[in-house]
This record gives C-alpha cells, structure tokens and sequence, in this order.
C-alpha cells in the first residue's frame, strides 16, 4: 500500500509544491533571525552583552575563536562576532533602501507604461533594456564610483540595476489586464486614467512584486558585499560583511581563518534564507506553477 501511494501521480504531483512551502518556513525563519539581530544588536551592545564594533585595538590582535571572543579577534582588534551581528544591521538597511527605492520607481513607470502605451512606452522600454543589458555588478560599481561611499549612496547604487525588473514585470501585467471588461467598463463610465490604475490596475499588476522584492534582496546582498570587498561601498567605520572579508584576506593564507569564515558564512546564510523564501512565495503568488507540476 505504502508503495502504490509512493508511485501514485497524486503523491508525485503534490511533493515538489510541498518541499516548496517547507524551504519557504525556513527561510522566513532565517530572515526573521536576521532581522531581530539587526534591530537588537544596538541593545546587545548597551547590555554589554556584546562588545563595540568599532573599538579599535581593544582586544588582542588575531585571537582566536574563545569563550571570551566567541568568532576570534581581527588584526585590527575588532571583535569578530561584534562586527558579524552589526553587519547584519547594515546589509538590512542598505538593502531594503535599495529594493524599496527600486520599487517606487520601476512600478509606477510599469503601471503607466502598459496602460497608456504608445510613444511613452517605447521610449521606456528602449530606456529599460538598455539598463538591464548591463550586468548588475558591474552598473553597481560604475555609480558606487559617482556617487561615493555611504548608507544612501551604495543603496542608490544597488538600486538602478533592479528597476527595470519591476519596471517589466508590472509593464506586462498591465498590458495583460487592461483589456478585461471590468476595466472596459470603467473607462466607459469616464473613470479617470489614475483611478483606474490606481483600483482596477495597481492591485492586480504587483501580485508577483512581492516575490521579486525578496529575491532582489537576496541579490542585493551579494551586490553590496561586492562593493565592500572592492572598497567601495560603506566607510571604513561601518561594520560590513563585505569589507571585513577585503580586510581578512591579508591574514588568510596565514592561517588566520575566523576573520574571513563567519562574516563570509553569515552572508551566505542570509542569501540563502530570503532565496528560499521568495522562491516559496512564488508558490503562492503562482499557483500555476504548482499546477504543471
């Protein structure tokens, strides 16, 4: 019995969606241990639970991971663990900024392009492939280079490379939803351009905005640890995974592996957890998916 059920369509149909949903609870769990992290670590601090991430030549130089310095000691005295969870605080914020501000502006542009079509939408279609030909990373580290260093700079940085995401997504759900009847019939009564997009549009166009937020996220992350690794991203103070790993590079070879280890892991585990978390989401976002399956 439990082999015809192993072998039935209906068990196979139903397990990749299952295994979907299951990743999506861990990966919420590791993004909201992310998130208490950033918002506490200030908290932590005050408590003297935790040390300062930015005194400098407090602690012996290069000790290793201890009862007293649980991930070790940096060549410049930092303690490690300090900097790893005030790291999560700046990737947070950074972050979020970034994808937000994509938001705001792709959306919109999306929404207005797909509606009202003609020359604006080509004028912006044209303007958006052109942006999103370029690679990520690269576009990042040429405006990192215009604007400077800092929290809004390197979140202004991030940013231009993901609008045109939501700019195409939302374009082509507009597209797609403009000629549904209940839309028909609002135009009919003389409902305005902005009242239709604004209820009939706006709600139906963002459903999978959600998903690409999170996903963004995940790759903003990796954008920003880049920027940090080449120098470029926050000043020297700000704790960042990505300048810690440029700084522990020198001593690795050396034997000196905790400096680069636990910011490098806890990068990767935070891009793990918001990977898996948009990818659950777009089990719900798309039921469809769950469908072909």
């Amino acid at each position: 019995m439990t082999s015809n059920k192993l072998r039935s369509p209906k068990f196979l149909h139903r397990s990749p969606a299952n295994l979907s949903i299951r990743l999506m609870w861990v990966g919420l769990g590791i993004t909201v241990v992310f998130v208490v992290i950033a918002c506490f670590a200030p908290l932590f601090q005050a408590w003297g639970w935790i040390q300062s991430p930015t005194e400098l030549l407090s602690n012996p130089i290069h000790h290793p991971p201890s009862a007293e310095h649980w991930f070790g000691t940096t060549r410049q005295g930092y303690d490690v663990f300090s900097r790893t969870l005030f790291g999560s605080q700046a990737a947070l914020k950074v972050v979020i900024l970034a994808t937000l501000m994509s938001l705001l502006i792709g959306v919109p542009l999306g929404l207005a392009s797909g509606y009202l079509g003609g020359t604006l939408d080509r004028l912006l279609l044209f303007l958006m492939d052109a942006i999103y030909t370029l690679p990520g990373l690269l576009l990042s580290i040429t405006l990192a280079f215009v604007v400077g260093r800092g929290l809004v700079n390197a979140a202004i940085a991030l940013s231009i490379a993901y609008v045109p995401q939501y700019y195409r997504i939302v374009r082509n759900h507009t597209v797609s939803i403009k000629t549904e009847l209940y839309v028909e019939a609002a135009q009919a009564m003389g409902a305005s351009t902005w009242h239709v997009l604004s209820r009939y549009l706006f709600a139906n166009a963002i459903q999978s905005v959600p998903v690409l937020f999170t996903l963004n996220a995940a790759d903003a992350i990796l954008i920003l640890g880049s920027l940090g690794f080449l120098g470029l991203g926050l000043p020297e103070t700000t704790p960042e995974w990505g300048n810690d790993l440029r700084q522990a590079l020198e001593a690795l070879p050396t034997g000196i592996w905790w400096t680069a280890f636990f910011p490098g892991m806890t990068m990767t585990l935070m891009v793990v957890g918001l990977s898996m978390l948009g990818e659950g989401l777009n089990e719900f976002v798309n039921p469809k998916l769950r469908q072909n399956r």
